[in-house]
């Protein structure tokens, strides 16, 4: 894989080809002095101050009674009298400004990587932000967030460089009611739709059943008439959402390998199938759900190439289902 096709994948690289299928997003470029302070260079994590005078979390259910736990007599030593908290007037008023335009909910992302994985730290269980506040300690708690700001290239054959010249934030549209089993991952090589996938593959939905035709109908049309001739690049995926009267929209472009997951493919089944078919691939059953993977790295930046722990893992997996599926009453049948 080589950097252009990493940098490709870019949120401010695709979005403006794409907005009109896309959620709503407004980019804006991050200071550098706001990339250090992400990246815990200056000391001690202290939420930045807010210049609007609003709560830095409103959405936390606050205690008195843990707060004055958390008091600090005077003259113990505290550690924020060497690193004062830090502001960013300017691009706190950005977000402010996108945020109130954007329904007065969003959902943050870096230039590849929204901080999925830090949704526990959140008071709402979620990626729901009202504030610079809340962005900054989702994207602090992201182990995502730490890829793109320091790893995004380490699979690049032609590295030239740990991380980009920019970072940028992009503030998504807050969309309460998505379905999690309208979402896909769909896979392009050479130019063609050779897969698509179920994006959450930890659940077994029935309705996927139901409708599978019609959605692969839905997809493929989606590709060839919006995808195919706008994105520059070869090989690589793209993660859709169809909505509930049948419009597809648009989520992100990843890389082709590397740390994007093949879910319920393999790189090598996606790389060797036939171009001529479009394999679109569901939870079948309930005894066909993938584990849950729940540890603290990102999902999708999980080492499951051949011969790591969890390759092992999958594979054991996979064994387990071939067995209960060849003892059950109906195998025979």
């Amino acid at each position: 894989m080589r950097q252009e096709e990493v940098d490709q994948c870019q949120i401010q690289e695709w979005y403006p080809k794409f907005k009109s299928v896309s959620i709503k997003t407004h980019i804006h470029q991050l200071p550098e002095s706001f990339v250090q302070y992400l990246l815990g260079d200056s000391g001690p994590f202290v939420l930045p101050i807010s210049i609007t005078g609003e709560d830095a979390l409103p959405n936390r259910v606050r205690n008195p009674v843990d707060e004055d736990d958390l008091e600090v007599p005077e003259g113990s030593g505290d550690e924020s009298e060497e690193f004062p908290p830090q502001s960013f007037p300017e691009l706190e008023l950005k977000v402010k400004e996108s945020i109130t335009s954007l329904g007065g909910a969003i959902f943050p992302k870096l230039n590849w990587s929204s901080p999925k994985d830090a949704a526990w730290i959140s008071g709402s269980g979620n990626l729901r932000c009202t504030s610079l506040s809340e962005i900054t300690l989702l994207l602090r708690a992201s182990d995502s967030s730490t890829h793109d700001l320091c790893h995004a290239y380490d699979s690049c054959s032609d590295k030239t460089s740990s991380r980009p010249q920019s970072f940028f934030l992009a503030l998504r549209k807050w969309q309460p009611a998505l379905q999690p089993e309208m979402e896909f991952r769909c896979f392009v090589r050479n130019k063609l739709l050779v897969g698509i996938c179920q994006r959450e593959v930890t659940t077994f939905y029935p309705v996927l059943l139901e409708k599978k035709d019609h959605l692969k109908v839905l997809i493929e049309d989606f590709f060839e008439s919006e995808v195919c001739p706008k994105f520059e690049l070869d090989n690589y995926t793209f993660d859709i959402y169809v909505t509930k009267d049948g419009r597809v929209k648009v989520l992100d472009f990843n890389p082709w390998g590397a740390f994007t997951l093949p879910l319920l493919f393999s790189w090598d089944e996606l790389s060797e199938g036939d171009d001529e078919v479009v394999d679109f691939r569901t939870v079948e059953s309930r005894c066909a759900v993938r584990p849950g993977l729940k540890t603290a790295v990102p999902y999708d930046y999980l080492d499951t190439s051949p011969g790591s722990g969890w390759d092992q893992f999958m594979r054991n997996a996979d064994e387990e289902l071939r067995r209960q599926t060849e003892e059950s009453p109906q195998a025979g049948a």
